[in-house]
């Protein structure tokens, strides 16, 4: 990862959020990735969430983890590995993290209404997801009659769509995406209707619009 290099140490994130990035962190990660990104975060979403420090350190102790996160009795905490990884990547992986916490703070009612968005697609025989960990999810559901009818593995893809859709959302509000097709990809007007569902609930800030002027789509799926 080029660029010029930060110190260790805590800064400002939009939302009063925290940033702690480990020394060596290279500073256009910071500036044109990590920055952007949580500015495009709706304050609607913030407010759902406990105050939050995103930590960038070289790698986590598990290896084999891209990021992980915790709540505290006080804020939210969200680390993401940035060694060898690019910079739009460790962005998108904080704004996944940003979303399985956010499926954590949902209601009842919203969870009741996006497991209905999933329910309908799957009768629409929609083989496709947003991201990988999505579409293992779904494939695991849909594995056989025993698994297509249990409650946990639908939670599972549920908390994973999600975390990938409010990802989706606000990776679509942060810049213009290019849209992906095939049996894998989530297909537009499903990922359309998603992402509306996002911003009915959690408005995107001044400034900052999900769709095009027109009508036409900037959502892509999966991400860029």
């Amino acid at each position: 990862m080029s660029g010029l290099r930060v110190h260790c140490g805590e800064s400002r994130l939009a939302h009063g959020w925290r940033l702690a990035a480990a020394s060596g962190v290279a500073k256009d990660l910071v500036a044109e990735f990590i920055q952007p990104a949580v500015r495009a975060i709706p304050g609607a979403l913030a407010a759902r969430l406990r105050p939050c420090c995103v930590r960038l350190p070289a790698r986590l102790k598990t290896p084999s983890h891209a990021s992980q996160w915790v709540e505290t009795a006080s804020r939210l905490e969200i680390t993401v590995a940035c060694e060898g990884v690019e910079a739009h990547d460790v962005a998108l992986e904080l704004l996944v993290c940003v979303g399985q916490a956010l499926w954590e703070a949902l209601g009842p009612s919203e969870r009741a209404t996006y497991l209905l968005v999933l329910c309908e697609e799957i009768v629409a025989c929609v083989t496709g997801e947003i991201d990988e960990d999505a579409l293992e999810e779904k494939r695991r559901l849909m594995g056989g009659r025993s698994a297509a009818r249990s409650r946990r593995r639908l939670e599972e893809y549920a908390r994973a769509s999600f975390a990938s859709t409010a990802a989706e959302y606000v990776h679509c509000l942060w810049h213009d995406v290019t849209v992906r097709t095939g049996p894998d990809h989530l297909p537009p007007r499903h990922l359309r209707r998603r992402l509306q569902l996002l911003r009915r609930w959690f408005p995107p800030n001044r400034g900052y619009q999900l769709f095009a002027e027109g009508g036409a789509g900037r959502a892509s799926s999966p991400a860029q």
